[in-house]
């Protein structure tokens, strides 16, 4: 295997852990929909901690070594269209994403805010916030991103 080729197996290697994990954080996002106390709503945001790290990598993996693999190649170039509509899929999605994590951080700290003031039952505002509509949009749209760009990096379009 050349350098190369290396390169490009550690971009789709950061591919397959950005949809991992964006695959984990929809399960934790899908298990708040249902959470109404502080403690469960804590358990699972440290579940999507792992996904939120997890997707940070495979963001900034992917778009790095996707770069390096686009000069590297000679079939390849930063300034293909194929290339620069993945960027800016890329742009969008991490944008979203981050806004994204920022929503459903809330409902964490208002989950530490009651169980700090010794309340540790269903709470409606708790509910309210593990059900963002913000964060759900955003987390779909970025989702749906990243799958446009996996379909761009699989078909090239006008390559």
């Amino acid at each position: 295997m050349t350098f190369e080729d290396w390169i490009f197996a550690l971009h789709v290697t950061m591919a397959a852990l950005l949809v991992g994990s964006l695959v984990m954080s929809w399960i934790v996002i899908v298990s708040l929909l249902t959470t109404d106390t502080p403690g469960m709503t804590l358990s699972l945001h440290r579940v999507k901690l792992v996904a939120t790290g997890a997707t940070i990598i495979g963001l900034l993996g992917t778009i790095s070594l996707g770069i390096w693999t686009a000069i590297l190649r000679i079939d390849f170039h930063p300034w293909d269209g194929w290339v620069i509509a993945a960027y800016v899929l890329w742009g969008i999605a991490t944008i979203l994403l981050v806004r994204s994590f920022a929503e459903f951080e809330k409902s964490a700290q208002k989950a530490r805010t009651l169980i700090a003031s010794s309340e540790t039952g269903p709470s409606a505002e708790l509910v309210a916030l593990n059900r963002t509509r913000t964060g759900l949009l955003l987390r779909t749209v970025a989702s749906l991103a990243i799958v446009l760009i996996v379909i761009d990096m699989i078909w090239k379009p006008g390559h």
